[in-house]
Protein backbone atom coordinates (compact mmCIF):
# COMPACT_ATOMS: atom_id res chain seq x y z
CA UNK A 1 0.00 0.00 0.00
CA UNK A 2 1.48 3.57 -0.63
CA UNK A 3 2.19 5.60 2.00
CA UNK A 4 1.80 9.79 1.67
CA UNK A 5 5.22 11.45 2.20
CA UNK A 6 5.73 15.27 2.51
CA UNK A 7 7.31 17.21 -0.85
CA UNK A 8 11.24 17.38 -0.21
CA UNK A 9 12.91 20.58 -0.77
CA UNK A 10 14.37 21.53 -3.83
CA UNK A 11 17.66 21.51 -4.37
CA UNK A 12 18.91 24.39 -6.64
CA UNK A 13 21.59 22.93 -9.19
CA UNK A 14 24.37 24.90 -10.66
CA UNK A 15 25.09 24.75 -14.57
CA UNK A 16 27.90 22.53 -14.05
CA UNK A 17 25.71 20.18 -11.57
CA UNK A 18 23.50 20.30 -13.84
CA UNK A 19 25.90 19.36 -16.92
CA UNK A 20 27.59 16.63 -14.83
CA UNK A 21 24.01 14.92 -13.72
CA UNK A 22 22.61 14.83 -17.75
CA UNK A 23 26.15 13.33 -18.22
CA UNK A 24 25.41 10.79 -15.78
CA UNK A 25 21.73 10.51 -16.17
CA UNK A 26 22.42 9.72 -20.06
CA UNK A 27 25.47 7.00 -18.92
CA UNK A 28 22.64 5.19 -17.48
CA UNK A 29 19.85 5.21 -19.78
CA UNK A 30 18.49 1.76 -21.35
CA UNK A 31 15.55 3.03 -23.01
CA UNK A 32 17.51 5.80 -25.53
CA UNK A 33 15.29 8.65 -23.90
CA UNK A 34 17.99 10.77 -23.20
CA UNK A 35 18.24 14.51 -21.72
CA UNK A 36 19.38 17.25 -23.86
CA UNK A 37 21.12 20.21 -22.53
CA UNK A 38 20.52 23.32 -24.61
CA UNK A 39 23.05 26.38 -24.86
CA UNK A 40 20.53 28.53 -22.65
CA UNK A 41 20.75 26.34 -19.69
CA UNK A 42 17.19 24.84 -20.30
CA UNK A 43 17.26 21.29 -20.98
CA UNK A 44 15.02 18.58 -22.40
CA UNK A 45 14.02 15.26 -21.83
CA UNK A 46 11.51 12.25 -21.36
CA UNK A 47 9.81 11.52 -18.39
CA UNK A 48 6.80 8.31 -17.94
CA UNK A 49 3.60 9.08 -16.20
CA UNK A 50 1.12 6.28 -15.59
CA UNK A 51 -2.75 6.86 -15.69
CA UNK A 52 -4.31 5.30 -12.48
CA UNK A 53 -7.71 7.05 -12.81
CA UNK A 54 -10.90 5.55 -11.11
CA UNK A 55 -13.44 7.61 -12.54
CA UNK A 56 -14.56 8.27 -16.55
CA UNK A 57 -12.53 10.67 -18.51
CA UNK A 58 -14.37 13.14 -21.24
CA UNK A 59 -13.37 12.61 -24.85
CA UNK A 60 -14.61 13.72 -28.28
CA UNK A 61 -16.53 10.91 -29.29
CA UNK A 62 -14.30 10.38 -32.52
CA UNK A 63 -11.45 9.64 -30.20
CA UNK A 64 -12.70 7.44 -27.66
CA UNK A 65 -12.64 3.32 -27.19
CA UNK A 66 -13.77 1.14 -24.82
CA UNK A 67 -17.02 1.27 -22.77
CA UNK A 68 -18.83 4.35 -22.58
CA UNK A 69 -21.78 6.29 -22.63
CA UNK A 70 -22.39 9.77 -24.83
CA UNK A 71 -23.72 12.83 -24.31
CA UNK A 72 -23.66 15.11 -27.47
CA UNK A 73 -20.35 14.80 -29.17
CA UNK A 74 -18.22 13.98 -26.11
CA UNK A 75 -18.12 10.65 -25.14
CA UNK A 76 -17.12 9.34 -21.51
CA UNK A 77 -15.40 6.19 -20.33
CA UNK A 78 -12.54 4.46 -18.67
CA UNK A 79 -9.15 4.53 -19.44
CA UNK A 80 -7.58 0.67 -18.99
CA UNK A 81 -5.67 0.78 -16.17
CA UNK A 82 -1.84 0.19 -16.31
CA UNK A 83 -1.71 2.82 -19.30
CA UNK A 84 1.20 4.79 -19.24
CA UNK A 85 2.57 7.67 -21.42
CA UNK A 86 5.58 8.91 -22.29
CA UNK A 87 5.95 13.26 -22.64
CA UNK A 88 8.63 14.47 -23.90
CA UNK A 89 9.21 18.04 -22.10
CA UNK A 90 11.72 20.68 -20.66
CA UNK A 91 13.29 21.78 -17.69
CA UNK A 92 10.77 24.85 -17.22
CA UNK A 93 7.78 22.54 -17.82
CA UNK A 94 5.51 22.51 -14.84
CA UNK A 95 3.53 19.89 -13.17
CA UNK A 96 0.20 21.85 -14.03
CA UNK A 97 2.07 21.73 -17.76
CA UNK A 98 2.83 17.66 -17.65
CA UNK A 99 -1.04 17.38 -16.92
CA UNK A 100 -2.49 19.85 -19.47
CA UNK A 101 -0.06 17.73 -21.93
CA UNK A 102 -1.20 14.30 -20.91
CA UNK A 103 -4.80 15.48 -21.03
CA UNK A 104 -4.26 17.21 -24.35
CA UNK A 105 -2.59 13.78 -25.94
CA UNK A 106 -5.43 11.93 -25.00
CA UNK A 107 -7.77 14.15 -26.57
CA UNK A 108 -9.66 14.69 -22.94
CA UNK A 109 -12.00 17.33 -22.24
CA UNK A 110 -12.05 17.15 -18.79
CA UNK A 111 -11.00 20.36 -16.66
CA UNK A 112 -7.07 19.71 -15.63
CA UNK A 113 -8.14 20.90 -12.12
CA UNK A 114 -9.47 17.36 -11.63
CA UNK A 115 -6.33 15.57 -12.08
CA UNK A 116 -2.74 15.95 -9.62
CA UNK A 117 0.74 14.13 -10.52
CA UNK A 118 2.24 12.23 -7.69
CA UNK A 119 5.55 10.85 -7.73
CA UNK A 120 6.45 6.91 -6.57
CA UNK A 121 9.41 6.33 -4.49
CA UNK A 122 10.62 2.74 -3.68
CA UNK A 123 12.87 2.80 -0.48
CA UNK A 124 13.59 0.04 2.02
CA UNK A 125 10.61 -2.40 0.71
CA UNK A 126 8.46 0.53 1.23
CA UNK A 127 6.28 2.48 -1.78
CA UNK A 128 6.24 6.09 -0.86
CA UNK A 129 3.40 8.34 -2.85
CA UNK A 130 3.72 12.19 -2.99
CA UNK A 131 1.36 14.57 -4.88
CA UNK A 132 3.41 17.08 -6.14
CA UNK A 133 2.61 21.01 -6.60
CA UNK A 134 1.40 22.06 -9.45
CA UNK A 135 4.61 24.58 -9.97
CA UNK A 136 6.71 21.62 -9.66
CA UNK A 137 9.00 20.80 -12.42
CA UNK A 138 9.05 16.95 -13.12
CA UNK A 139 12.16 17.09 -15.18
CA UNK A 140 14.68 18.51 -12.64
CA UNK A 141 13.24 15.37 -10.35
CA UNK A 142 13.94 12.93 -13.07
CA UNK A 143 17.15 13.95 -13.34
CA UNK A 144 17.83 14.28 -9.61
CA UNK A 145 16.62 10.53 -8.96
CA UNK A 146 17.71 9.26 -12.30
CA UNK A 147 16.39 7.48 -14.95
CA UNK A 148 15.36 4.05 -12.86
CA UNK A 149 11.62 3.99 -12.55
CA UNK A 150 11.80 1.94 -9.59
CA UNK A 151 14.13 4.79 -7.78
CA UNK A 152 11.07 6.77 -9.21
CA UNK A 153 8.24 7.71 -11.10
CA UNK A 154 5.07 9.46 -11.95
CA UNK A 155 1.60 8.80 -11.82
CA UNK A 156 -1.57 10.97 -12.76
CA UNK A 157 -4.79 10.74 -10.53
CA UNK A 158 -7.73 11.67 -9.59
CA UNK A 159 -8.13 14.63 -6.88
CA UNK A 160 -8.85 12.70 -3.33
CA UNK A 161 -12.61 12.48 -2.96
CA UNK A 162 -12.32 14.92 -0.22
CA UNK A 163 -10.64 17.43 -2.55
CA UNK A 164 -13.10 16.88 -5.95
CA UNK A 165 -13.55 19.96 -7.39
CA UNK A 166 -17.40 19.14 -8.73
CA UNK A 167 -17.85 22.80 -9.71
CA UNK A 168 -15.09 21.91 -12.51
CA UNK A 169 -17.55 19.23 -14.02
CA UNK A 170 -20.18 20.27 -16.44
CA UNK A 171 -23.82 18.92 -16.28
CA UNK A 172 -23.23 16.20 -18.72
CA UNK A 173 -20.39 14.93 -17.65
CA UNK A 174 -22.00 14.47 -14.15
CA UNK A 175 -24.79 13.10 -16.18
CA UNK A 176 -22.54 10.60 -17.69
CA UNK A 177 -21.01 9.60 -14.41
CA UNK A 178 -24.29 8.14 -13.20
CA UNK A 179 -25.37 6.59 -16.12
CA UNK A 180 -22.34 4.50 -16.04
CA UNK A 181 -22.71 3.55 -12.69
CA UNK A 182 -26.18 2.58 -13.50
CA UNK A 183 -25.16 0.55 -15.80
CA UNK A 184 -22.20 -0.89 -13.89
CA UNK A 185 -24.69 -1.60 -10.54
CA UNK A 186 -27.17 -3.49 -12.94
CA UNK A 187 -24.39 -5.51 -14.43
CA UNK A 188 -22.70 -6.18 -10.56
CA UNK A 189 -26.26 -7.04 -9.53
CA UNK A 190 -26.98 -8.97 -12.77
CA UNK A 191 -23.62 -11.29 -11.52
CA UNK A 192 -24.85 -11.99 -8.20
CA UNK A 193 -27.90 -12.88 -8.98
CA UNK A 194 -26.91 -15.47 -11.96
CA UNK A 195 -24.26 -16.79 -8.62
CA UNK A 196 -27.00 -17.45 -5.95
CA UNK A 197 -29.53 -18.85 -8.80
CA UNK A 198 -26.84 -21.26 -9.40
CA UNK A 199 -26.33 -22.00 -5.53
CA UNK A 200 -30.42 -22.39 -5.13
CA UNK A 201 -30.16 -25.04 -8.09
CA UNK A 202 -27.05 -27.11 -6.64
CA UNK A 203 -29.14 -26.72 -3.39
CA UNK A 204 -31.91 -28.26 -4.32
CA UNK A 205 -30.11 -30.83 -6.14
CA UNK A 206 -28.31 -32.11 -3.20
CA UNK A 207 -31.87 -31.72 -1.19
CA UNK A 208 -33.13 -33.98 -3.97
CA UNK A 209 -30.79 -36.64 -3.41
CA UNK A 210 -30.82 -36.89 0.07
CA UNK A 211 -34.45 -37.34 0.39
CA UNK A 212 -34.35 -39.43 -2.86
CA UNK A 213 -36.44 -42.33 -1.58
CA UNK A 214 -34.89 -45.85 -1.88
Amino acid sequence: KDVQKETEPHIYLSKEEVKEKIQSYNSSVTDKLKMTLNANGIYTGFIKVQMELCRPITVQSSQSQGRCAHSNNETAFYLPDGCVNTLHISSTNTVREVIEALLKKFFVADNPAKFALYKRCHKEDQVYTCKLSDRELPLYLRLVAGPRTEMLSFVLREHETGEVMWEAFTIPELQNFLRILDKEENEQLQILKKRYAAYRDKLEEALGEVWKPG
